[in-house]
């Protein structure tokens, strides 16, 4: 079944390539969304795909990148049929 989240990293996840890793990660595993990092130092992701697609998902960001992640907290949300490929937004 499909599912939609949303993911708030929270530590030393800016300048580390965190971005281009989750847009690489999920253009590889056909995951739609994009992934903004935040005036407040965070990241913010929003992924879309099926939900065991989505934890292998989650679980390789954070094989990547757990020396700079400090905490994260993850929403999970309706499925938004508009979202059609994954971006980095600036």
């Amino acid at each position: 079944m499909k599912k939609r989240i949303r993911v708030f990293y929270r530590g030393n996840v800016q300048g580390v390539g965190f971005r281009f890793t989750a847009e690489h990660l999920a253009k590889a595993m056909d995951i739609s969304g994009w992934v903004q990092n935040l005036k407040d130092g965070k990241v913010e992701v929003i992924a879309q795909a099926e939900e065991a697609v989505l934890k292998e998902y989650l679980k390789k960001i954070h094989d990547h990148f757990s020396p700079y992640i400090k905490d994260f907290e993850i929403k999970w949300l309706e499925v938004d049929e508009y979202l059609q490929d994954f971006e980095i937004k600036f």
